[in-house]
């Protein structure tokens, strides 16, 4: 049975984090990697952490009904999980794991229902989670003021995941996501 794991969490909150632990402890477990316009940065590499796209690529792939889900983001930039990378998983034998936005991670859970598991990552509080993207300074101050703002819109979607895993402690975090994800592969 082909399943998926979907994690989702305001941006900051560590969901890469936890998600790169879990692809280093479970080789059952495949990254489905994302589609963008946005540019990369200084250590990202194309096909690893996203398929760099252009804008008028990624909108002839919309088209062409390429997409499990896609969103823009913010204005001009889009981000997109492909079909064929879920396939290209599951032909490996392996469950796929998704760390997407809020609003992709529920598209993706009403597609594929039972076969999912949606993991909403939550910060401890909002304040945590400003300190947290401060301290990443990847952002101008006005990208930060949009990313929080998103996140505090996204924070009202956590009732609509199957879990809600609070990341305060990262070790701790680590192990309940261990936990979890396991259960849901391990089941029938």
């Amino acid at each position: 049975m082909n399943k998926v794991i979907i994690f989702s969490a305001p941006s900051g909150s560590g969901k890469t984090t936890v998600v790169n632990h879990l692809l280093s402890v479970m080789p059952e477990l495949g990254f489905s990697v994302s589609a963008t316009t946005r540019k990369p940065r200084p250590h990202e590499v194309n096909g690893r952490e996203y398929y760099f796209l252009e804008e008028s690529d990624f909108r002839k792939k919309i088209e062409n009904n390429e997409f499990l889900e896609h969103e823009e983001v913010y204005r001009g930039i889009l981000y997109g999980t492909l079909k064929s990378e879920v396939q290209r998983l599951w032909e490996q034998g392996k469950t796929v794991i998704f760390d997407v936005d809020v609003a992709g991670g529920l598209r993706i859970k009403k597609e594929f229902g039972e076969n999912a598991l949606s993991i909403f990552l939550r910060p401890p509080s909002i304040e945590v989670l400003m300190d947290r993207l401060r301290k990443r300074s990847t952002e101008v101050e006005h990208q930060l003021q949009m990313r929080i703002e998103k996140a505090q819109l996204e924070l009202q979607f956590e009732n609509q995941y199957d879990v809600v895993l609070i990341n305060d402690q990262l070790e701790e975090t680590l192990a309940k996501a261990e936990h979890i994800v396991r259960n849901f592969i391990q089941s029938e």
